[in-house]
């Protein structure tokens, strides 16, 4: 594996990604924070949440950097559309797995069933993260897909 190619174009991807979720947060299509999810999973200070939230989805682009690009050493080869095409799923498995068990993990999360409480104040995703606005769905994907473009369009493989 090509580790300064995967930690360079890791960090890009995520960066990027990131960039994606949180201009479309600006722009309305999405109430979605990612970081702010992950983040209010370690503190109830909302500051800090956004933070520590940002440093853990920094650190998960990378480990999923990693991968994407075993992915790409078990197939000997990386394109950008063998990378938009493994985002896809990602971006798939986010929603459809991720998103439906985070409350029943997620300290400081609603569920369906049970409302906000005081120590439970986020609101849950709800099926495909809708609960965060109709264009969430397609921002995640769109991201995501973006995301394994950029890696699969620019990790070098190893001994390549």
């Amino acid at each position: 594996m090509n580790f300064g190619s995967i930690l360079l174009w890791g960090f890009v991807a995520t960066i990027v990604l990131t960039a994606m979720m949180q201009g479309g947060q600006s722009l309305g299509l999405s109430r979605m924070s990612l970081p702010f999810m992950l983040g209010t999973m370690f503190t109830p200070n909302r500051d800090r949440a956004a933070v520590i939230g940002f440093l853990v989805h920094l650190l998960a682009g990378w480990l999923f950097g990693f991968l994407y690009a075993l992915a790409f050493e078990d197939w000997h080869r990386a394109t950008w559309w063998l990378g938009a095409g493994v985002g896809l799923v990602h971006g798939a498995a986010v929603l459809l797995v991720l998103m439906p068990v985070l409350p029943g993990f997620h300290p400081r999360m609603a569920t369906e069933e049970r409302g906000p409480e005081p120590t439970r104040e986020l609101e849950p995703p709800g099926f495909l993260a809708l609960n965060y606005g109709r264009g969430t769905p397609l921002l995640t994907l769109l991201a995501h897909l973006v995301y394994g473009a950029i890696i699969g369009g620019f990790y070098r493989l190893a001994g390549g």
